[in-house]
């Protein structure tokens, strides 16, 4: 088996930015994943571990490389990626082992304040040369500072974990919900308290959402749990567009169900022009860039690059993410 690792990418600039962070760069073969299937699978003979940029690898290509024992993603999801077949084909898939976590984070703190504070409004009002317009008059009711709420940390992984310890300090109370536990003391630590889903959504003024997409997670925000959630709750989505049940999320702000949203994600990406949720002022959605940082980048990219030369030495990789 090859000591080599490969980078399976579309573009060339992924090449020049990996070619930045590696010492060797003749030790990682670039593919360009524009040609043909069989074209890819020749380039890829021997290779052991796979950096796929963006996160895709085909079960055709699979099939056509039994050398490939990892596929590696830049991204913490990987739900583009049918993990269970490739795994039949003795493939593993990792993830970026948290190197976005930091920027998502605090990516989710600006989703909040903007949906808090209205900036996008201020922002808009005030380059259409209106100063403040009507933003006073219309949104007071909704304007509101983040000290005294309780916010609902849906999925304390690597990202909730780190918006939970950023909160520290924002006198806030914090609750959270997971199938996993979290490591012994972080709740003592932090402050958290444990709640199921249900509760959660009931007692939260802020419900922010980290989970990988999944068949479990797929519209697990929907209609009922609208229903469930308080009038004047917000609700931020920076994980993956179809957690959240689009339709019912628009259904929920035209009824005034919650008070408003923030997201970095939809169920459609790029979403459509005519999205339904661009007419509510009070829903804020950036274009799936919470990573948008150099700093995220290059620890993303280290640790791909780290990751797959373990396992072409022979070694298990790290941030293995098992099949749905």
């Amino acid at each position: 088996m090859s000591a080599r690792i490969a980078n399976l990418s579309r573009n060339a600039t992924d090449i020049e930015v990996f070619e930045q962070l590696v010492s060797n760069a003749s030790d990682i073969k670039w593919v360009d994943s524009n040609q043909s299937i069989e074209k890819q699978a020749e380039d890829l003979e021997g290779i052991a571990a796979v950096i796929v940029t963006p996160s895709e690898y085909p079960v055709e290509l699979a099939r056509l490389t039994p050398s490939v024992k990892l596929i590696q993603t830049v991204s913490a999801g990987t739900d583009q990626i049918d993990k269970i077949t490739l795994g039949e084909f003795g493939i593993k898939v990792s993830n970026n082992g948290g190197g976005n976590a930091v920027a998502v984070a605090e990516h989710t703190f600006g989703l909040i304040v903007g949906i808090y504070r209205k900036l996008q409004l201020q922002f808009n009002s005030v380059k259409d040369g209106e100063w403040s317009g009507s933003i006073r008059s219309n949104w007071f009711s909704q304007a509101h500072e983040i000290a005294g709420k309780t916010v609902g940390i849906i999925g304390l992984g690597r990202i909730g974990s780190r918006i939970a310890r950023r909160l520290q300090g924002w006198e806030c109370e914090i609750v959270y919900s997971d199938i996993i536990a979290p490591p012994d003391g972080l709740e003592e630590e932090l402050h958290l308290t444990r709640l199921s889903i249900e509760d959660l959504l009931r007692t939260s003024d802020i419900v922010t959402l980290h989970v990988p997409l999944n068949k479990d997670t797929f519209h697990m925000i929907s209609d009922m749990e609208f229903d469930i959630m308080k009038p004047t709750g917000i609700l931020i989505n920076a994980c993956r567009g179809p957690v959240v049940d689009e339709a019912a999320l628009v259904r929920a702000i035209r009824d005034e169900k919650i008070a408003g949203a923030g997201l970095d994600v939809t169920e459609e990406e790029p979403t459509p022009k005519d999205n339904p949720l661009f007419p509510f002022d009070n829903v804020l959605i950036t274009p799936h860039l919470a990573a948008f940082a150099q700093e995220a980048s290059e620890k993303s990219r280290l640790f791909a690059i780290q990751n797959a030369y373990k396992v072409a030495r022979g070694e298990e990789p790290d941030s293995v993410v098992l099949p749905d």
